[in-house]
């Protein structure tokens, strides 16, 4: 019985020195698995709910407002060539030599659905001099598009495709704009397709940057790129603030600083082309410069404000009311001159055929002289879209 006992301790020893042997250097070897245990996933979120700082909402609800317009135009270029000043080449060759240099180009855009009933509101340079334009919309249809009217001096243009019940973009209230505010800007970017980008609106009102004549831009660091002028830039109810319009680029990309034209005057830029085709505008017929420092001294101001009327167009309302180079506009119609700019705005926003008080400084003296509002005549904008 005894060497029984000493069997069994020591077959105990020896197991539990094996044990902690295995414990001590291969202890997953000890351990327990159920093979019928859940795995342990992510919870699917519910469609509702939004994770924190997400703008799907107001993606969702711009995004089928926004198409893309491609355009093309043709290019003869027969009319370099010196050969076809020659008869003789003409008579045998210059129906075929016409049909090799004629080229088309093709470009690229985006544009927002302002109306249900096919209106369509883009950047003007985006269509200019266009044979065909085509839009695309978000449901994956194309549709040929046709010009209603343009607008070069805020480089505006609104065009019509023959379709029904569009979703339309909602316009944002120009007094809610802020710095600071979260914006996204939507567009198709060389050519990849629809693509949001999100940013804040850096600065309101820029202007004097030689972009386009009238000038009164959203400044955003939204990504902006080729392809997404004529876009919308929205805030984060999916409402409209602005179109897209213009970057400033060394390399030709984003560089943070993008422009868009405020949703204030896309309003009355868009309501008169649609009503009229066209976009109508006072004029007096100046050439007008601001005020600088050194101005104000020279002329003896009290203060660096105003406008100076450095020329008149001969038979213009202004000629005719007797204003000279020279004159200082400090007043208009009871709206004080800061500068070349407001003056400038002031003017076009008046009625053609409505004679008004202009406030000026001659000779040190303040007088006032009333002006009959002509017709401004219609520019056409020759300007680039990047600053370099």
């Amino acid at each position: 019985m005894r060497k029984l006992w000493l069997i069994f301790a020591q077959t105990v020893t020896i197991s539990l020195a094996a044990l902690f042997v295995v414990q001590l250097f291969h202890p997953q070897l000890l351990q327990l698995r159920d093979t019928n245990a859940p795995i342990k996933e992510a919870s699917i979120p519910a469609i509702n709910n939004v994770q924190p700082g997400s703008y799907r909402h107001a993606a969702q609800a711009a995004m089928p407002s926004v198409v893309n317009i491609f355009t093309s135009k043709k290019v003869n270029q027969s009319s370099e060539n010196p050969f076809m000043d020659d008869p003789l080449f003409r008579h045998f060759f210059g129906e075929q030599f016409e049909e090799q240099q004629s080229q088309r180009e093709n470009s690229l855009g985006s544009g927002v659905i302002v109306n249900s009933q096919g209106l369509i509101l883009t950047n003007h340079h985006v269509v200019e001099a266009a044979d065909e334009i085509e839009v695309a919309l978000a449901d994956g249809r194309t549709l040929p598009a046709r010009i209603v009217g343009t607008d070069p001096e805020t480089d505006l243009a609104v065009l019509k495709v023959n379709a029904r019940n569009l979703p339309a973009i909602t316009f944002a209230q120009p007094a809610t704009l802020n710095i600071g505010d979260v914006v996204l800007a939507i567009g198709n970017p060389f050519g990849v397709g629809q693509t949001v980008t999100q940013g804040i609106i850096s600065a309101l009102g820029r202007n004097h940057l030689g972009i386009n004549t009238f000038e009164n831009f959203i400044q955003t660091d939204a990504a902006i790129n080729p392809g997404n002028s004529g876009g919308a830039l929205i805030d984060t109810e999916g409402n409209l603030v602005g179109i897209n319009s213009a970057i400033y680029s060394r390399n030709g990309g984003s560089m943070g600083i993008g422009f868009a034209i405020p949703v204030s005057l896309v309003k009355q830029v868009m309501e008169q082309i649609i009503r009229k085709g066209s976009v109508i505008r006072g004029w007096i017929g100046i050439e007008a410069q601001d005020i600088t420092p050194e101005l104000a001294e020279s002329f003896k101001l009290k203060q660096v404000r105003g406008s100076l009327v450095a020329g008149v167009v001969r038979g213009g309302p202004a000629d005719q009311a007797g204003l000279r180079p020279g004159d200082i506009l400090l007043g208009i119609d009871g709206h004080e001159v800061q500068d070349s700019s407001t003056m400038l705005n002031v003017i076009s926003g008046l009625k053609p055929e409505k004679k008004v008080i202009f406030k000026i400084a001659r000779s040190q003296t303040e007088i006032e002289i009333p002006i009959t509002i002509g017709t401004r005549p219609v520019q056409r904008s020759t300007r680039g879209r990047e600053l370099n």
